[in-house]
């Protein structure tokens, strides 16, 4: 098992390094990728075959202050309702272009609050959507929940509209913790929204609880911890929590000198990894957990476990595409992101056009090394079979790039007849593993604690 010595050794607790939900990853986007080049990536689509929507709504009621996602607050309905509109003027343009017989095999609501909207504005996105592309057989339709915004009158919408998929943010259930990231949601709150959603027959829900907060303990994360396990979710997100003052200036309410040490998120990590196996959960990645029956854990006993920008997935999916303001998209082509501001976004639309305003093009060894650090991040091993067959690699370059990256590690790393593996009591170097195999430079960007 790997020490702690070691760790402070080879760089871990002072290390910052990207998440690695795409390769390369946003800050090494460029405005090189045009609406034109948008809308002919979204025109060589397979007809009849499939795609992921992600749907952003970047408001809230509240700004959270530990969030550091592109939002935007709003007293209001008046905003959203506007914006709906771009939306749906957005959804007929993908209409436009999106080639005959496409489905989704994936829809997701991210924000912001997606749960923010009325339910007449939730059933006006669902029937527009539904005019966009039908859902697939097995299709998945996921929302972000906050159980402070949350009714059974806009469950109900969403339960008819074909969600089978929650997700609500917990992040701590310890009052003190709560007021110190601006983020007040009881227990008894939390529940109650869990329990309207299994009411309607939602099956399968998903949690998010972060560590490395202020004030948090050993002691306080196992009663958090706890709490959530008592709930039942399907699947668990176990995020470190990224301190960014810098990137996210609503951060600078937090104070820094109540963030635990680097050695201690270590252990806030390992007791809430620990109470989730106890508890049955599988292993999923570097940071997520679920049931044994759920999509993930079955996809990573398959060698199907993917990852994308919401973290690991079992879609399979190669193309996801993104609406509404900041959104990113995937393609065999590359990655494309719409405007950031939502003004720009929506004077975009107006126009007539995509709002892309920035993204990348796979060349060179893009694609190898995506997949490389993707094998990682989902299985903790390269495999060189795959590698060589399908994106032409060389023998003697894998074989190069593997014992550069042991060398590095210190001999941490097993070097296989098949590739590389990061043994268990590496993996808290896993994202420090999957930078060896990043040929971008780091410094371009600022990124979260690698612990």
């Amino acid at each position: 098992m790997i020490t702690r010595t070691q760790l402070s050794r080879l760089g871990l607790f002072d290390a910052k390094v990207p998440r690695y939900t795409s390769y390369p990853t946003a800050p090494h986007f460029s405005g090189d990728v045009t609406p034109g080049d948008f809308a002919r990536w979204i025109e060589a689509v397979p007809e009849n075959g499939t795609v992921s929507l992600y749907l952003h709504v970047p408001f809230c009621r509240r700004l959270c202050w530990f969030c550091a996602c592109r939002t935007q607050g709003t007293a209001t309905l008046g905003p959203v309702e506007s914006y709906v509109e771009t939306l749906k003027a957005e959804l007929d343009l993908l209409k436009r272009h999106l080639p005959r017989g496409v489905k989704l095999s994936r829809l997701h609501w991210g924000g912001g609050t997606p749960t923010l909207l009325s339910p007449d504005l939730m059933k006006v996105l669902i029937d527009k959507v539904a005019e966009v592309a039908e859902f697939a057989e097995g299709a998945e339709f996921s929302v972000e929940i906050d159980p402070n915004e949350i009714d059974g009158e806009r469950l109900d919408v969403l339960a008819a509209g074909g969600m089978n998929r929650a997700s609500i943010g917990v992040q701590d259930f310890d009052p003190e913790i709560q007021a110190t990231i601006g983020r007040e949601q009881s227990y008894e709150v939390t529940r109650k929204a869990i329990e309207m959603i299994r009411a309607r027959g939602i099956g399968s829900l998903n949690a998010d609880i972060l560590y490395g907060l202020p004030h948090q303990s050993k002691t306080r994360i196992t009663e958090s911890v706890q709490k959530l396990l008592s709930l039942g979710p399907d699947r668990v997100a176990l995020y470190g929590y990224a301190h960014v003052p810098w990137m996210a200036k609503r951060q600078q309410m937090i104070p820094s000198d109540a963030l635990p040490t680097p050695d201690e998120r270590l252990d806030l990590f390992e007791t809430a990894r620990q109470l989730f196996t106890w508890d049955g959960y599988a292993e999923i990645g570097i940071d997520h957990f679920a049931v044994p029956d759920d999509g993930l854990a079955i996809a990573q006993k398959t060698g199907k476990l993917r990852r994308n920008f919401q973290g690991y997935t079992d879609d399979t999916s190669e193309v996801l595409i993104g609406v509404g303001a900041s959104s990113i998209s995937r393609f065999p082509q590359g990655f494309a992101q719409n405007a950031p501001a939502t003004s720009a976004h929506v004077a975009a639309i107006r126009e007539g056009h995509f709002s892309t305003a920035r993204g990348h093009t796979f060349r060179g060894e893009d694609k190898l090394r995506s997949r490389m650090i993707e094998m990682l991040m989902c299985d903790f091993r390269i495999r060189s079979e795959e590698l060589v067959r399908d994106y032409g690699a060389s023998e003697t370059m894998l074989a190069g790039l593997y014992r550069d990256a042991n060398d590095r590690f210190g001999g941490l790393l097993e070097i296989t007849e098949d590739g590389l593996f990061i043994p268990l009591g590496a993996r808290p170097l896993t994202r420090m593993v999957a930078r060896s195999f990043d040929a971008y430079e780091l410094s371009k960007a600022g990124h979260s604690s690698a612990i």
